[in-house]
């Protein structure tokens, strides 16, 4: 067994793992779009390799391609999915929308990062414009995951949130993997040959495996219980949910009022 091999193999066993722990803690419950996102990797891990070692090279670009997208699109689900969860303490009291509003926040932080994003490709590499955008999209969802993992925890004290809360190590697995991915991705603007560019990528496996043996550990004990919003935290959430409230009673009302006026 080759040293990429025995990566392969260190890395599914890893995810089968994580997925495992997930399903015996019944994490669906309130994670559900990261136990697919686990799922997910592992099963696409598997295809990808199958299909390299027996498929032409377009093929194994093709499937790459389309199992990246479906990839960035569930880390957005995992991003929503976390900023809902840690407002548990309080959902009940926040509009029903408030999960699609979380979503356009985030949605709008990726605009606004994606034109400050250049895909970095060494000169030498001739790349297709298909693997410009999955660079582009994986760079910004990059950063995207570093700038949700630290505004959590700046604010971690105002939510109430700590280590042993399930949200926090999420989010923090997911960033730091891809603090580590876009130091790759700087590195490669200074390599020279295409055996340096994916020797590096190879290594990435290093750190993806360190992301899922701390998923394990973190979700092998049992979640915390959590605690209440601090007081300022709350205020600001009752202002929000009083505020929405007052917008659909007015609404309610122009909406009754412009239908007597059609009725005369």
């Amino acid at each position: 067994m080759n040293l990429e091999s025995a990566a392969f193999l260190a890395g599914n066993v890893a995810e089968a793992a994580v997925v495992g722990l997930l399903l015996y803690r019944r994490a669906w419950r309130t994670l559900p779009f990261f136990c697919i996102y686990t799922f997910e990797c592992l099963a696409g891990s598997i295809l990808f390799y199958v299909i390299q070692r027996h498929y032409s090279a377009i093929t194994t670009f093709n499937t790459y391609f389309y199992e990246s997208i479906l990839d960035f699109a569930l880390q957005f689900c995992v991003l929503v999915e976390v900023a809902w969860s840690i407002l548990r303490p309080f959902q009940k009291s926040l509009p029903r929308y408030t999960v699609l509003v979380l979503g356009a926040v985030i949605a709008g932080a990726g605009l606004a990062i994606w034109p400050f994003v250049k895909p970095v490709t060494p000169t030498h590499i001739h790349v297709m414009t298909q693997w410009r955008l999955i660079v582009h999209l994986q760079e910004t969802v990059s950063v995207l995951r570093v700038f949700f993992f630290l505004v959590l925890a700046a604010c971690s004290q105002l939510l109430s949130i700590g280590w042993r809360d399930r949200e926090l190590q999420v989010a923090t697995g997911l960033g730091f993997y891809s603090f580590i991915s876009l130091s790759v991705t700087l590195w490669h603007s200074h390599q020279t040959t295409s055996h340096q560019y994916a020797a590096l990528e190879r290594a990435l496996i290093i750190p993806y495996v360190c992301v899922l043996l701390y998923w394990v550990f973190s979700f092998a004990h049992k979640e915390a219980e959590r605690r209440q919003f601090s007081p300022q935290m709350q205020s600001v959430l009752l202002a929000v949910a009083g505020a929405a409230r007052s917008t659909r009673i007015a609404l309610a009302d122009s909406r009754q009022s412009s239908f007597r006026e059609e009725g005369r």
